[in-house]
């Protein structure tokens, strides 16, 4: 039959996991770093995973597919296993890959040594910050991933002084940050942009939505994305 079903662009889709949250019906998964569907009877087509793809990856087409059946997404669902028809799995999302990172812990916390929070406003949420909040005015601003500052020791220091900080987990947070972001750039003569992102593809929605926002306001202001390893190495700079 034909019918409208989910398709998704191989090319522009980056791993991050979004839509597979998104779908009601499990009917996505990762395979091979790409977001598929498993099967054409587990799609029902109303494409409830379209808005939270970061990537403008995934559309609705019509096409000829196997009709929607929910009993089979009820079975799968419960089961937790993809249908028999549906094509080996891969790991998941690579920013769920469990992983242990060995550190010399000679020093013990008593002998480290503390430094001063660098933050300099509240709240830092970016869901929670106010758009009209006077300290945007003529301010660095550094939009972090919530990872960040668990994984890089010297995120204070190094990348908070002297900024207004703002954090948010594109993965986890509910919110357009893009459209937030477009209002602060607009309500607010910004200097500078920096960006921290994790090195794990899901978090690559931190600095799109950033990316949109410049575009958005028509405000080029200089911006940069730094990318930090799971392991708290700056991976790239």
């Amino acid at each position: 039959m034909i019918r409208k079903i989910v398709k998704i662009d191989e090319e522009k889709c980056d791993g991050c996991g979004l839509c597979i949250g998104a779908c009601h019906e499990a009917a996505l998964q990762l395979v091979n770093g790409k977001a598929k569907l498993l099967s054409d009877n587990l799609c029902d087509g109303l494409g409830a995973c379209l808005p939270d793809c970061p990537r403008d990856a995934i559309a609705i087409i019509e096409r000829e597919a196997e009709a929607f059946d929910e009993a089979a997404v009820q079975a799968h669902i419960e089961s937790g296993k993809p249908p028999v028809s549906a094509p080996p799995l891969a790991c998941g999302c690579p920013g769920n890959t469990v992983k242990e990172i060995k550190k010399d812990t000679a020093v013990s916390p008593k002998e480290a040594v503390v430094a001063g929070s660098e933050l300099r406003q509240w709240p830092c949420q970016l869901q929670l910050v106010p758009v009209n909040a006077p300290y945007f005015d003529q301010a660095h601003v550094l939009v972090a991933a919530d990872c960040a500052a668990y994984a890089h020791a010297n995120l204070h220091a190094g990348f908070m002084r002297n900024k207004i900080t703002l954090i948010g987990c594109p993965k986890l947070d509910k919110a357009d940050y893009a459209a937030k972001l477009t209002e602060i750039l607009k309500l607010h003569e910004i200097k500078s942009l920096t960006v921290i992102r994790m090195e794990v593809p899901c978090c690559s929605g931190l600095a799109n939505a950033v990316k949109e926002a410049l575009v958005a306001s028509g405000k080029m202001i200089p911006w940069r994305v730094v990318i930090i390893g799971t392991d708290g190495t700056i991976r790239e700079d």
